[in-house]
Order: C-alpha cells, then sequence, then structure tokens
C-alpha cells in the first residue's frame, strides 16, 4: 500500500472537530505518505415549491456556501497541522453520499465523530454513523 487514505466526514459539530484532532493526533503512527479527503454533506432541499422559485445555481451556491462553514473549523485545524488534505461537499443522504466518496476515493478508513448515542438508541434514531458502519466498504472510525 503506497498512500494510506482516510475520509473525515465533518459537519462542523464538536464531535466533528474531536475526529479531526484525533486523526491528526494519529497521523505520525503511520509511514508517509497519508492521503486525506474531507467531506462535508449538505442535506438535499426536496420541497418541489422551493426549487420552483429559486435558481439551480442559488441552489447549488447555498450548499457550498454552508458546505464550507461547516468545513473551515476542520480545515484550520489540517491546516495548522501542515497536514496536505482535498475538501469535497456532498449534497444528499450523508451515509450514503459518505459510503460513496470513500468508495471514489478508495480510501482505507472513515473516520466520523458520534453524537454519544448508545448503540441501541443509534439504531433506533438511525444515525448516520451507523448506517455509516452497515455500509461502508472498509473500517470505520468513531471519535466520541
Amino acid at each position: 500500500m503506497d498512500t494510506l487514505r482516510f475520509l473525515l466526514a465533518v459537519d462542523g459539530s464538536d464531535p466533528s472537530r474531536r475526529t479531526v484532532d484525533h486523526v491528526v493526533g494519529l497521523l505520525d503512527w503511520y509511514k508517509p505518505p497519508v492521503e486525506i479527503q474531507l467531506l462535508n454533506v449538505q442535506l438535499p432541499i426536496l420541497s418541489g415549491n422551493v426549487t420552483s422559485f429559486i435558481r439551480r445555481e442559488q441552489l447549488d451556491d447555498y450548499y457550498r456556501d454552508e458546505g464550507h462553514a461547516a468545513l473551515k473549523a476542520a480545515r484550520e485545524r489540517l491546516d495548522h497541522a501542515g497536514v496536505k488534505y482535498q475538501f469535497h461537499i456532498g449534497v444528499g443522504a450523508p451515509a450514503e453520499v459518505i459510503v460513496d466518496y470513500a468508495k471514489r476515493y478508495a480510501c482505507h478508513q472513515i473516520c466520523i465523530g458520534t453524537r454519544g448515542l448508545g448503540t441501541v438508541a443509534g439504531l433506533l434514531l438511525g444515525s448516520v454513523a451507523t448506517k455509516v458502519i452497515h455500509l461502508a466498504p472498509c473500517p470505520v472510525l468513531l471519535v466520541r
């Protein structure tokens, strides 16, 4: 394996910031090169009425602006640590988009924060992390 690829899925929350910190702290464990794919997923605005009044370009601008805002803290942390990364903003069902990006970039591990729900509560609520674990083609690191 020449390059170890991590997908960090972040949403701007405290758990996602802890995930970035955790991964940055682990990078010394790995032999370079390590590649980071940083991803934020925006939930789609599905209402037919909204798309009747807003142009597609405006909607895309909204997703991009919200995605950049959610990625800001993670990008600053990675920049400060001198970690090279690529960032992406996806739109769709979060778990499916995360898994799609992991496959697209042949990631060896997905790193994602949790909201601290227990296993049973996570299953009942259908948490993103739970869905990612079930769909992922690679190991998933959950950071609490």
